[in-house]
């Protein structure tokens, strides 16, 4: 039986761009270096057609808009792979300065699912990011909700997940502010959150690797994270009471 392709979206969180930053192009030939086969050779119009780059590279570097870096994708609808990125005024704690936001999305079946982490760390320091993640769209969508307002005020979480901070609540843009299925902490939020301890830290050691810039990937489940299976809620749960700076709930 075949299986539907899953939209898994990786999100990650950086230092804003300087000129002539090389970041963009890190970024960028990390995730091809990731995903055997793929090749960010086009861009889209306004109008959503397709457009080859054939000087790719110099054309990230002119076009680079918004503070960050310009729409690519590849040309397999079966397989689409998109990534772009741009700079949030806001900053990712309290008295931040602007940040660089990474967003990927990945249209990948069960076979590739093992790449995941692969492009997930090779966005993540391409960016020299502080952290981020990869996630599901579907569970992506409610841990969103862990922050959302809602017209009555204070967010109210789906599935009983803990309601987060505001970034203007967080004390340091390294803490992150949220989890998914994969995590990208960097050496310094992994530092703010107090991971890993070997005595308490044993089932996600399992599942998670150390990076080549002194960072981590940690891995939550081992399919997909998928909240309407009750051991996956349950995994992200624990994974949130062993982590409550995370989302700023161990703040005064």
């Amino acid at each position: 039986m075949s299986v539907e392709p899953t939209d898994i979206r990786i999100m990650v969180y950086a230092p804003a761009l300087a000129s002539s930053d090389a970041r963009t192009l890190a970024i960028v030939h990390g995730l091809e270096r990731a995903i055997p086969g793929l090749r960010l050779g086009w861009t889209t119009t306004e109008e959503a057609d397709l457009v080859a780059l054939p000087d790719r590279d110099e054309w990230i570097v002119a076009a680079r808009t918004n503070g960050g870096l310009p729409f690519l994708c590849n040309d397999d609808d079966n397989h689409l792979v998109t990534l772009a990125g741009s700079e949030n005024s806001n900053g990712l704690a309290a008295g931040g300065a602007p940040h660089l936001e990474v967003r990927a999305t990945l249209l990948v079946d069960a076979s590739a699912f093992s790449m995941a982490a692969d492009a997930l760390e090779a966005v993540a320091d391409g960016a020299q990011a502080f952290w981020g993640h990869l996630t599901p769209f579907l569970a992506a969508v409610d841990i969103a909700g862990q922050t959302a307002p809602t017209l009555a005020g204070p967010p109210s979480p789906p599935r009983g997940l803990p309601a987060l901070k505001l970034p203007a609540r967080i004390r340091a843009p390294e803490i992150p502010h949220r989890l998914g299925w994969l995590n990208y902490w960097s050496a310094a939020a992994a530092r703010a959150i107090g991971f890993p301890d070997p005595a308490r830290d044993t089932d996600l050691l399992s599942r998670a690797r150390h990076t080549s810039t002194g960072g981590w990937v940690v891995q939550l489940t081992d399919a997909p994270l998928d909240l309407d299976d009750p051991t996956h809620l349950e995994a992200l749960l624990r994974a949130y009471e062993r982590f409550p700076e995370i989302g700023g709930r161990a703040e005064p």
